[in-house]
């Protein structure tokens, strides 16, 4: 995801990407003190990724020991979910896990992996992809993962992709639909065809990447008459759509927004937004065979259908999202 890239799915374009990765290093203490970080899940974990407990100060929180995995996540909720998911798989075996939630898109996670910062990030492997070539068209996952391997940093790596999948789309709220006859089975290019009419919001990373408005416009056609800045496919994006303050926007495909707002997402023939498949980015020399394994095992079990529930309780059912991973971990044997 743009998100996803992606994201969130998912800051400049592409072809800057060197720069924005500079820009990463020289703001990461920043960014980074304004993260919590806990070590286990009884202790302070940050406000933003939903758990319980008053955050500490993160300028008073030593750094990670060397024996211990720092999972970090982007700055929307399913990422910060998905790095519940993976960092408590690996508690329940005994590793020693730090969390960095909420770091911010991935111009910046990318270079804090990269340095060492983070040990694992959930990642979407299309739109990560899209991010270092913006003219990768893989034709399936196992491409997606060969280029991507062969496009990372030499310190990086990817570990297995899982089953589950989270796109970006484009999506129109009710009112657009029905005024201009849109449907689950529109594409598109039939929007693009009313283009001059409509605002379309998302993140701002979203507006500058081939992933977003500028693979949208070369690929469809579809230049909208404004674009709203908001966020990567979060609360705000979903709101301003609700209140039709815009009337396209960029959100995730298992966002449970979609149905509860009876949303409609376009369909994508030409797969401008390609794979999505949630898949582990790792330091590659920072992690057992043991830590891999268990990374490897989440993905095994992780499928849309319930990354799609694991959402809706965050984000429908407001429930917290380290209860939710550790539930969702126990009942599939991992935990």
């Amino acid at each position: 995801m743009t998100s996803h890239t992606q994201s969130s799915t998912h800051t400049g374009p592409r072809h800057l990407r060197a720069a924005a990765i500079v820009i990463a290093a020289a703001t990461a203490a920043a960014l980074l003190a304004g993260c919590s970080d806990s070590s286990d899940s009884s202790s302070s974990p940050s406000s933003s990724s939903g758990s319980k407990g008053k955050p500490k100060d993160p300028l008073a929180a030593p750094p990670a020991a060397s024996d211990t995995v720092v999972v970090g996540s982007n700055n929307f909720a399913e990422s910060v979910l998905l790095m519940d998911v993976y960092g408590e798989a690996l508690k329940a075996k005994g590793i020693k896990v730090s969390y960095k939630p909420d770091i911010g898109t991935r111009e910046i996670t990318y270079g804090l992996v990269k340095n060492g910062t983070i040990t694992v990030l959930p990642e979407f492997n299309g739109s990560l992809l899209s991010y270092l070539d913006k003219n990768a068209a893989p034709t399936s996952v196992e491409e997606a993962t060969a280029a991507l391997k062969a496009k990372l940093d030499p310190a990086l790596t990817m570990l297995d992709p899982a089953a589950a999948e989270d796109k970006d789309s484009v999506t129109v709220n009710a009112a657009t639909a029905a005024k201009y006859h849109l449907t689950n089975q529109s594409t598109i290019a039939d929007l693009a065809k009313v283009g001059s009419q409509i605002t379309m919001g998302g993140s701002s990373e979203f507006q500058t990447r081939q992933q977003g408005l500028v693979g949208l416009k070369a690929l469809y056609g579809l230049v909208p008459k404004s674009y709203k800045r908001l966020d990567a496919g979060g609360p705000l994006t979903v709101a301003a759509l609700k209140n039709n303050d815009v009337q396209a926007a960029d959100v995730f495909s298992t966002d449970a927004s979609v149905a509860r707002e009876k949303f409609v997402v376009l369909q994508d023939p030409k797969k401008l937004f390609g794979f999505a498949n949630v898949q582990p980015m790792v330091s590659k020399t920072a992690l057992s065979p043991a830590a891999v394994s268990v990374l490897n095992a989440v993905s095994a079990k992780l499928d849309t259908t319930s990354l799609l529930d694991l959402d809706d309780q965050v984000q429908n059912q407001k429930k917290d999202p380290r209860d939710v991973a550790q539930a969702w971990l126990k009942s599939v044997g991992l935990s």
